[in-house]
């Protein structure tokens, strides 16, 4: 028999952040959890803020911009992004990306597309998902689910 399809609902979604002084929220979306070998997440940055420098030795790592710009850097080159834009990050590239606002959150669907980090023993889905919990308020969603229609 096959397996059911998953279905998630935007209220069921939960943000986290990595560590609880971070200005970059996650809302996993999909992954290893739900049977699949590339995890899903909703990223928002706060103005002006940025993820640490990481990487992902075993996986490509991609961004599709929603709203807002930001600048990344993958180990010496720099790039500006807007809405619309989709990022490639290599395998083993070393990178950030920083909001360039300072008053309006970048949002971005971010795709791991082989959540099996070897540097990650249950790799990147697991460590978002023992985040810290935060908030994923109305702002967020419409920004994300555009026409969502408010309860």
């Amino acid at each position: 028999m096959a397996e059911a399809p998953v279905v998630k609902h935007v209220d069921d979604l939960v943000a986290r952040l990595i560590a609880p002084t971070d200005l970059v929220k996650l809302v996993p979306l999909t992954g290893p959890a739900d049977g699949s070998p590339a995890s899903v997440f909703f990223e928002i940055w706060e103005p002006g803020g940025a993820q640490p420098k990481n990487s992902h030795p075993e996986s490509v790592e991609i961004f599709l911009i929603l709203n807002g710009e930001a600048e990344a850097t993958s180990d010496e080159h720099m790039v500006r992004l807007t809405q619309g834009d989709v990022l490639v990050l290599p395998k083993g590239s070393t990178h950030t990306i920083r909001n360039t606002s300072a008053t309006e959150r970048l949002y971005a669907v971010t795709i791991m597309a082989t959540d099996n980090e070897g540097s990650l023993p249950d790799g990147f889905e697991h460590l978002v998902t023992t985040g810290t919990p935060t908030t994923f308020d109305d702002q967020d969603k419409q920004a994300i689910f555009a026409g969502l229609r408010q309860s």
